[in-house]
């Protein structure tokens, strides 16, 4: 078997792992990178509601609201908003975040926002997804996610 055939068995292998997840575990790794992906372009083009430029418009309502209430903790507890510790206004707890995001390089900054779509998917699938099977599958989505149809 040539290396070519043996990588082929492995990425069809992997595609339908993914494919027979169930839609709603599917919707959670969606939403984690979805999510992350706008924080990226928010540090990149800085808006005013911050909440609405990074929540995506296709998931659920009760998915949203929860987003918009637990994002600015969860940052808290990632230690992205130090300086603003006493905040309560969610924009305000994720411009700083968004702050300290800019500040770190390369794979400090990666780190921070892969921990960050691995928690929001966890959320997202309603805690069907423990950290190791979520880190796994969020990785090979965004791997593949422009293959994914």
């Amino acid at each position: 078997m040539s290396l070519g055939t043996f990588l082929k068995k492995i990425w069809e292998g992997i595609k339908d792992l993914f494919d027979g997840l169930l839609p709603e575990l599917k919707q959670a790794i969606h939403i984690g990178v979805t999510v992350v992906e706008n924080i990226k372009n928010v540090i990149d083009n800085p808006v005013v509601d911050i909440l609405t430029a990074i929540i995506p418009t296709d998931i659920d309502d009760k998915v949203k609201e929860w987003l918009r209430a637990e994002l600015p903790n969860i940052l808290k507890k990632l230690k992205l908003v130090e300086a603003c510790s006493d905040e309560t206004d969610p924009n305000r707890i994720l411009q700083c975040a968004l702050k300290t995001l800019e500040e770190l390089d390369g794979d400090f900054k990666s780190a921070f926002l892969h921990d960050l779509s691995i928690l929001i998917a966890q959320v997202a699938a309603d805690g069907k997804l423990d950290w190791k099977d979520a880190t796994y599958l969020l990785q090979w989505y965004y791997d593949h996610k422009a293959t994914i149809k």
